[in-house]
């Protein structure tokens, strides 16, 4: 027999022991989610029973209705739906603009303004955050959404125009220069032939900014979170379990966080063969 067919026992032990180290990563990774899901369904009685029950009985769907008479729910997903769309738009169309500037034109100073752009990641947005309130309140910005959809609309993340600039580097030099002899302008080259061979990284970015935006606390709160009408969910959330003399309502706590991780869950599901992809070829190219 071949070594192929024919494995040793210590193969197979150190197979077994990688898949049960797996699995039990897993479960450790997955069981948050699962309480969460599982005390979403369950009545105010049976989250303060002791020892705790795993599967509620009976199951109370309505949780997922009756919090809607407690908190805006549509109001904060509107607001948090407007700043979703800023960040995607944003992150796929203004910043892939930039980035196809520094990857398929030659100016001068561009290799030193991408150092200083890659330079901006190494400050924590924590500590240009007073700075950014300070501008933001000297122009009048503050409760409003325009902190936090205005500057990614301009292009101001560092991290997705490095991604989809080192995926623009390995589109080939020859379809560029053929269209560019049809008499196709550089606006021409990256809308009709960048973009459309660029979805894994578009996918790639438009899942980040997603997710980034979508379950973001810190911006909204300091930006906008002293007006109860411009909270997100995310916001909204905190203030729905900070409410002073309200009565401990954890299941409809529970079922909003649900209803907030499950279009992230979404995303990530159908965007994931784009998204793996994405990251691999960026890392790979330039």
């Amino acid at each position: 027999m071949t070594t192929t067919t024919l494995k040793r026992p210590g193969y197979y032990l150190g197979r077994s022991l990688i898949y049960a180290l797996l699995i039990t990563g897993s479960v450790v990774a997955l069981m948050p989610m699962f309480w969460t899901l599982s005390t979403s369904l369950k009545t105010l009685d049976q989250i303060n029973i002791w020892p705790p029950r795993l599967i509620p009985d009976p199951i109370a769907w309505r949780n997922y209705i009756e919090v809607f008479d407690y908190v805006p729910v549509a109001l904060y997903l509107r607001n948090t739906l407007i700043i979703v769309a800023a960040w995607v738009t944003g992150a796929t169309v203004t910043c892939s603009f930039v980035a196809y500037g520094f990857a398929r034109t030659n100016f001068p100073g561009r290799n030193i303004l991408f150092v200083v752009l890659l330079s901006t990641l190494m400050m924590p947005y924590v500590v240009r955050l007073i700075p950014l309130f300070m501008i933001y309140k000297s122009i009048g910005w503050i409760e409003t959404f325009y902190p936090l959809t205005v500057p990614i609309l301009l292009g101001r993340n560092a991290f997705y125009i490095f991604l989809l600039r080192q995926f623009f580097i390995g589109v080939p030099d020859e379809i560029a220069d053929a269209a560019r002899i049809d008499g196709c302008s550089h606006f021409g080259i990256w809308w009709r032939i960048v973009m459309p061979l660029s979805k894994p990284a578009l996918a790639t970015v438009a899942v980040f900014a997603f997710q980034s935006s979508w379950d973001d606390f810190l911006g909204p709160m300091i930006y906008m979170g002293s007006n109860p009408d411009l909270r997100t969910l995310a916001v909204g959330l905190y203030a729905f379990r900070s409410s002073p003399g309200q009565l401990p309502m954890t299941h409809y706590m529970m079922a909003m966080s649900v209803m907030m991780i499950l279009p992230i869950l979404l995303v990530f599901a159908f965007g994931q063969r784009y998204f793996i992809q994405g990251v691999t070829l960026s890392g790979l190219k330039g």
